[in-house]
């Protein structure tokens, strides 16, 4: 079994330096990169398992590098943002990315979130054609191509936007925490403050047309979590 390839993208040599040796120490072949510029260009010519993708740099910053990936890269994209701005952190979920964490980063943390989107890959991939498909209404899902259609036509989401919508479908009707979600998608427990799911929430209603005040295809249900409800779709 080869080892996963992983790309960094960090303007800041020391952080650089410090997650090259430690993933390298985790059985991980590392590249780095320092600056934008040519950042797409070699992330396309390796093909990487995953980009950890710094979200501030020089020159080309990392949300017009995923955007310039996102439809030619297979691969997972991890962007490293400076701030817990929500505001941020929606950009790089709708730019492409499948997860997000906030500076200062802990390695071990890194390391989780990247296990966890590594391991949907080969969840992905080893996937029989069974029970690949969820139909609602005018809304279909396809787990083996990650394909969403809603009204006949062909609606682009991020492999994890897709991930979070398959999990509130194959459980209509069922409030799913966002500890379990957090669980399923992260690897890690919710620890009351992180927004990601929330995030992807709002980014799956705007996509989905689910934009009335409140929603009424997928839920928030107060101090409990979100609800997918079958019937609206």
């Amino acid at each position: 079994m080869t080892n996963p390839t992983l790309v960094i993208v960090e303007d800041d040599p020391i952080l650089s330096e410090m997650l090259q040796e430690y993933f390298e120490s985790q059985s991980f072949d590392v590249v780095t990169i320092s600056e934008g510029t040519s950042a797409a260009e070699q992330i396309l010519s390796i093909q990487p398992d995953i980009v950890l993708l710094d979200l501030m740099l020089p020159e080309v910053d990392g949300l017009t590098i995923c955007r310039q990936l996102r439809n030619k890269f297979s691969g997972k994209i991890l962007m490293l943002t400076a701030s817990d701005d929500d505001f941020d952190h929606v950009a790089a979920l709708e730019t492409g990315a499948d997860d997000f964490i906030s500076k200062p980063v802990k390695p071990r943390v890194l390391l989780a979130r990247i296990r966890v989107l590594l391991r949907r890959v080969a969840e992905s991939e080893a996937n029989s054609d069974a029970s690949n498909e969820l139909s609602f209404g005018k809304l279909t899902l396809n787990k083996l191509t990650k394909g969403c259609v809603l009204n006949g036509k062909d609606i682009a989401i991020a492999e994890s936007e897709f991930e979070l919508l398959w999990l509130l479908a194959s459980s209509p009707e069922q409030v799913l925490s966002r500890n379990y979600l957090t669980q399923q998608l992260r690897g890690v427990d919710y620890d009351g403050i992180d927004r990601f799911i929330d995030n992807k929430i709002v980014v799956l209603r705007k996509k989905l047309n689910d934009n009335t005040i409140p929603p009424k295809k997928i839920i928030t249900v107060r101090g409990k979590g979100y609800l997918f409800v079958p019937e609206r779709w």
